[in-house]
């Protein structure tokens, strides 16, 4: 086990691995171990094996399932206790040398090659590159010339990977290794490559939808840093070095008298809903039982974070008792979803948080049928999703006054269909879960719906509906700091912190409201450094800001206005795009497959 001194980002401290030695391994053997159904990624430049912990793991299955092949070590220091990190030593089999290129993850469409003795393999090694890329781009060559929406497998890193062979052969061409060259061929050659790229395939509705995926991505390639090795190594550095400045300006220490003022005002609109019931005043009793429960959800969020005594069955009990017990939702099946959402954040095919079909599409990719990796099932661009889509930026707030009513369908199916760990130390907490909700239905469904609120079925509907649309801000506030955010996979050379920034937004707003958006402001420094206690969120941000400045990565930060705007500007657009996209698919019908389109 690795010498448990220094912090879990003390990376030099893990390496010793506490005088054990351990193999080295090449990539060429890690692939074929990933080829061969293994759970490997990269901690700490240690290779961890690990099968026997996933169906263990507290955060679900999924979160580790995007990290194979990848050096996961920002996730992993992100999201775990120094306790979590210690116990994952237990399962390294070996280590690597030089810099980590990664792969792409089974679960995301990743190939990769089994055990061969044979001599090509070693020479593909010293670029670093796996046969993935090329054997992606004669894929997509093909998935181009037949286009027909059937064939083309929904691919996340489609375009991202096709981009990134574009860069490869040119560089390899040329000889030189700049490993820069890449992105700068990109941006360079854009326009000849469109040239003889888009009118190619006989253009259809799903050619479209790839023209706009491009565009997305050379954006954001503008935009942002290139996506190549040497550059984004150079920002995780600084990253973590943010990561030690913050530890140790305390940034981590939960302010515990902030959380007895929370739980003071808690207790206020709690003691608010009972007067008001009691007087039989359901409109303002269901209005403040709403307020209790949108504030209780920010503690769950910190809890669920281990944000407030980083102790994970300390921190998840709470979540629990929060939670299940006082909101009938389940903590657990938050934290299997939203741990998948902090790893592949707004990744139209893996992030649980914007799949919101039939209701909102925030990015074009979803009007092509895509198959969730996380719902392991495609959501279809059917006749009811055509109907929401185009309307989808009037009905937005409308659709999110029923939002916790989804909430409660997805808390019990994850917990009646034992979706979290069976076994291992979080096991017990499914047990827990249920008795919360058995709790919660007997005090909210029976005790206060059924008994106190005795004058009719009509006032008790008007009480439920009130008590559950008041929470409607939560949505709005959870789904702004992402919808209007980029949807482009710019590869897998690009950096955790990089690819948080490009994805997530923060929301300006005066210190005197920091209580209503419960931290959830501070998204993007949240993605960032999940783990903070939220009342530090607001010292944490100059940094950030800093950092943001040092390294070239814009830093998203909206007013609260402003950022819906921005919202409903992206929903409209998409629903623009569907409207494109039906009348490209009726021309196709009219014409029997012309080529009539126009950009």
């Amino acid at each position: 086990m690795a010498a448990s001194r220094g912090s879990p980002a003390a990376a030099d401290a893990s390496r010793r691995g506490g005088g054990r030695s351990y193999p080295l391994l090449s990539r060429r053997e890690i692939e074929a171990l990933i080829a061969e159904g293994r759970t490997i990624f990269i901690l700490d430049r240690h290779v961890i094996k690990a099968d026997a912990w996933l169906p263990y793991h507290p955060g679900g299955d999924k979160a580790i399932m995007h990290m194979v092949g990848r050096d996961a070590t920002d996730e992993v220091n992100g999201f775990h206790s120094l306790e979590a990190r210690r116990m994952m030593d237990k399962y390294r089999i070996g280590r690597i040398e030089g810099r980590w290129r990664n792969f792409v993850p089974p679960i995301q469409g990743g190939k990769f090659r089994p055990r061969v003795s044979d001599g090509e393999d070693e020479q593909e090694d010293e670029y670093g590159v796996s046969s993935l890329i090329t054997q992606r781009l004669k894929e997509d060559v093909a998935a181009l010339s037949s286009y027909s929406s059937s064939t083309r497998s929904p691919s996340p890193t489609f375009d991202a990977n096709k981009d990134a062979a574009l860069g490869l052969r040119k560089r390899r061409s040329s000889g030189g290794i700049a490993r820069s060259s890449s992105a700068t061929s990109l941006s360079s050659g854009d326009d000849d490559e469109d040239g003889a790229e888009v009118p190619a395939p006989p253009v259809n509705g799903m050619a479209h939808l790839d023209v706009l995926t491009r565009k997305e991505i050379k954006l954001d390639l503008s935009r942002y840093p290139p996506p190549d090795p040497v550059t984004q190594e150079a920002i995780a550095e600084k990253y973590r070095l943010l990561h030690e400045r913050i530890k140790a300006e305390g940034l981590y220490d939960c302010n515990y008298s902030a959380y007895a003022i929370e739980v003071c005002r808690y207790t206020l609109f709690f003691v608010l809903f009972l007067v008001f019931l009691r007087w039989k005043w359901y409109i303002p009793s269901g209005f403040f039982l709403g307020v209790f429960w949108h504030q209780l959800a920010f503690t769950v969020h910190d809890a669920g974070h281990l944000g407030i005594t980083h102790d994970f069955q300390t921190d998840t009990v709470i979540g629990i008792l929060v939670a299940d017990f006082l909101g009938g939702l389940s903590v657990c099946w938050w934290k299997r979803n939203h741990n998948v959402h902090h790893i592949v954040t707004n990744s139209p095919e893996h992030d649980p948080d914007i799949e919101h079909m039939p209701f909102f599409a925030i990015s074009h990719r979803f009007l092509g049928s895509l198959r969730s990796t996380y719902y392991e099932r495609v959501m279809q661009y059917d006749a009811a999703a055509r109907f929401f889509i185009s309307l989808q930026h009037y009905l937005y707030y409308v659709i999110l006054l029923f939002g916790r009513f989804n909430l409660y369908r997805l808390s019990w199916a994850h917990i009646l269909l034992g979706q979290g760990p069976r076994r291992g130390p979080a096991a017990w907490h499914r047990w827990l879960e249920m008795a919360g909700q058995v709790f919660f239905w007997t005090w909210f469904g029976y005790g206060v719906v059924y008994r106190c609120v005795d004058t009719g079925a009509w006032d008790r509907f008007v009480f439920v509906m009130v008590s559950h649309m008041v929470t409607t801000p939560l949505h709005v506030q959870i789904t702004l700091s992402h919808f209007a955010m980029s949807t482009a996979d710019l590869g897998v050379d690009e950096s955790f912190p990089q690819k948080m920034l490009r994805t997530t937004m923060d929301v300006d707003c005066p210190q005197w409201l920091d209580f209503f958006h419960g931290g959830l402001q501070f998204q993007a420094i949240h993605h960032l450094f999940p783990r903070i206690p939220r009342h530090n969120l607001r010292k944490t941000q100059r940094l950030v800001q800093e950092f943001c400045d040092e390294v070239g990565i814009p830093y998203a930060l909206y007013g609260f206005v402003d950022g819906n705007r921005q919202v409903i500007g992206r929903l409209a657009d998409v629903a623009r795009q569907a409207a494109i996209l039906a009348k490209c698919q009726s021309v196709l019908v009219s014409d029997g497959g012309g080529h009539h389109h126009h950009h």
